[in-house]
């Protein structure tokens, strides 16, 4: 990777449930989100869609995962559609990474979100699996997002 920072995986607590055990809590309250690193999200086989069941738990769920944002309309500073990859250029250089290290997140309501190209953020939001196809090829994932925050080390 050159250099590059990965965020292939996070804290161990990455199926840390914040809600106190009573049960899912909406993803719009970003403290109480399940952290998901990319390690986790690789656990998916997108060739023949088989779920880990550790994923499995946190599909449907308010979620964080930390990335980078690739915009999906060239020169706009701010978008509501863009995917999130565990590396800087991770879809500029090519073969782009597998379909299960790629997050297509689009943000409730069409909020539009500052464009972060070379800073990682968490994003806040529902994870679906969900097969989706854009210029840069396939993509597993889908998020509905609800916030986007600096990720800190």
């Amino acid at each position: 990777m050159g250099g590059w920072l990965a965020l292939t995986s996070g804290p161990r607590s990455v199926l840390a449930d914040r809600s106190g055990g009573t049960g899912t809590r909406p993803a719009s309250v970003p403290g109480d989100s399940i952290e998901v690193d990319w390690q986790l999200l690789a656990s998916l086989d997108y060739r023949t869609g088989e779920v880990s069941r550790e994923l499995e738990s946190v599909v449907g769920r308010g979620v964080k995962v930390p990335g980078y944002m690739v915009p999906l309309e060239d020169w706009a500073g701010e978008v509501s559609e863009f995917l999130l990859v565990p590396y800087v250029g991770a879809c500029v250089h090519t073969p782009p990474p597998p379909p299960n290290q790629l997050v297509y997140v689009k943000m409730e309501k069409g909020q539009r979100v500052p464009v972060s190209f070379w800073n990682p953020v968490w994003i806040h939001g529902t994870l679906t699996v969900e097969e989706t196809t854009n210029l840069y090829g396939s993509v597993s994932f889908k998020m509905a997002g609800v916030s986007i925050t600096p990720y800190e080390w």
